[in-house]
């Protein structure tokens, strides 16, 4: 089937009323936990998990992606207007959107926000349509040797993408890939690391831990800080940029748009990095008059348009390579395997129809997103007002609710509870909880190829070294490692992520 074929078939699944109604509820939804301080998308798509196992797969995925991809949208709304960042790839919007909104033109920077997602969301689309499937051709080629270090490579450049101590995030991916070993052997029919708990002889679940990690261990870091609500006394006006705004600021748009594409992709970076990344290029290279800091639309336009390319594209190496370059992407890697499909290159080939339904949704929601919200802005802004400590009690039912339907165990609301403490110590040790959910979901699919890979060598694991294509990605790793040791490269990350 050629390009277009492929997209006939993936419009119809999109717009199937099943599909759409999914679409629409996963914007809604993503929206809603963008505008909302403390929750964001990777809390609201581990609650929401165990309701979409009892959805069609393909239905489950495109709410899921709906979800993540609207909290990109809906976190400008609340920097914009209060200066309070619904999520963290919008905080670097609320340094020139506020200012803006201050100056009486709050309507123009929402108006810009919008546009400039919405093209970055369509191109970032199309990019994914015409990369991935030669991506995972590329991808259908590889062997278990290949797999297993292309995963490494992935897995320390997370680590090196990670806030904080590079240390902290190399202890923290061994940790995750030693729970991801918890369970029965599937050799030798041995149990691992169960401590004698017969209800683990299946592994941990995977939806109690990243509920507990991110889910009730942010209510607590939430309760901890002080629980206020701020008004919005600016008049936001107009929401549509007049026509020299849109001139003005479409070279921002398409800089943010293509940096955002490629930065998305990478494991751990996504629409955090690109958003900084972009407000910083923007500010270096935008002509005069350049009003950064002070409210300038560009400020506003860059980073909206990374942020929204850069959570789209992220999808291409979880949809072609079965890894997830972010938390959220491993939620739906995590969701897709216990509803029995394998991510990967064969995904392409055997799930046609959820593959280009997926691309496809996201035009439909990228649409959704400007035609919905932006009249909707009055509704989101009056949710600002709802106090924290009303929010987190419903937050917390759901998610016990949740940990214990998946498979109707009392035993996984204790394994919830001790995630939570984990993530909790996490958060108070400055170790970011990204890595360890990234170790988590590879650790089977990395043990699963590297024994292939020992079976087809008999043991010798030169294999890993004597395949180009492995080899390089272990060099890649390597480089990666060695570069870190340096001080200037030390210093220079330090500096770039505490900005």
């Amino acid at each position: 089937m050629d390009l277009w074929s492929n997209l006939a078939l993936g419009l119809s699944v999109a717009a199937s009323p099943e599909n759409f109604v999914f679409c629409l509820l996963g914007c809604l939804l993503g929206t809603l936990v963008g505008v909302l301080p403390g929750i964001g998308p990777v809390t609201t798509v581990a609650m929401l998990l165990p309701l979409t196992f009892s959805f069609d797969p393909v239905s489950g995925l495109i709410m899921l992606a709906g979800i993540y991809y609207g909290a990109q949208y809906g976190g400008s709304t609340t920097a914009i207007l209060v200066n309070m960042p619904g999520e963290a790839s919008s905080v670097v919007t609320a340094i020139d959107g506020h200012r803006l909104a201050q100056q009486g033109r709050a309507g123009a920077a929402l108006g810009i926000a919008a546009i400039g997602s919405f093209i970055a969301g369509c191109v970032a689309t199309v990019l994914i349509a015409l990369a991935a499937p030669a991506l995972g051709a590329v991808a259908l080629q590889f062997g278990p040797a290949e797999y297993f270090s292309l995963m490494v490579c992935g897995l320390v450049a997370a680590v090196v993408l990670a806030h904080g101590s590079v240390m902290k995030a190399l202890a923290m991916v061994v940790l995750g890939l030693l729970l991801g070993l918890v369970g029965t052997d599937v050799n030798s029919g041995v149990r691992r690391f169960t401590l004698g708990y017969p209800q683990l002889a299946e592994g941990i679940d995977f939806v109690a831990l990243s509920m507990g990690i991110y889910g009730i261990a942010e209510i607590a870091r939430n309760l901890e800080g002080r629980d206020e609500t701020r008004a919005v006394r600016t008049r936001i006006g107009s929401i549509w940029p007049t026509r020299r705004d849109l001139v003005f600021c479409l070279p921002a748009i398409f800089r943010g748009t293509v940096l955002g594409s490629i930065l998305g992709v990478l494991p751990g970076g996504g629409a955090l990095l690109a958003a900084f990344a972009a407000y910083t290029v923007e500010k270096k290279i935008a002509r005069p008059p350049r009003h950064f800091g002070e409210g300038d639309l560009r400020g506003v336009a860059a980073p909206e348009s990374a942020n929204n390319a850069g959570a789209q594209t992220s999808f291409v190496p979880m949809l072609t390579l079965g890894l997830p370059s972010n938390p959220t992407m491993a939620m739906m890697i995590g969701a897709l395997m216990i509803h029995g499909i394998t991510p990967g290159p064969s995904v392409i080939r055997d799930k046609p129809e959820m593959f280009w339904g997926l691309i496809a949704s996201m035009w439909v929601g990228n649409l959704m997103l400007v035609v919905l919200n932006l009249p909707l802005v009055g509704i989101w802004v009056k949710l600002l007002q709802v106090p924290y400590r009303f929010l987190f009690p419903s937050i917390l039912v759901f998610c016990c609710i949740g940990a214990f339907a998946v498979n109707g165990r009392e035993f996984d609301v204790y394994v919830l509870a001790v995630m939570t403490v984990v993530g909790y110590l996490c958060a108070k040790l400055d170790c970011e909880p990204a890595p360890l959910i990234l170790g988590f979901v590879l650790s089977p699919i990395m043990e699963e190829n590297f024994r292939r890979a020992m079976l087809i060598s008999r043991g010798d694991p030169s294999v890993l070294i004597s395949e180009p294509l492995s080899l390089a990605f272990l060099l890649a790793a390597l480089a990666l490692l060695f570069v870190l040791v340096l001080p200037a490269v030390r210093v220079k990350r330090e500096q770039a992520l505490q900005e």
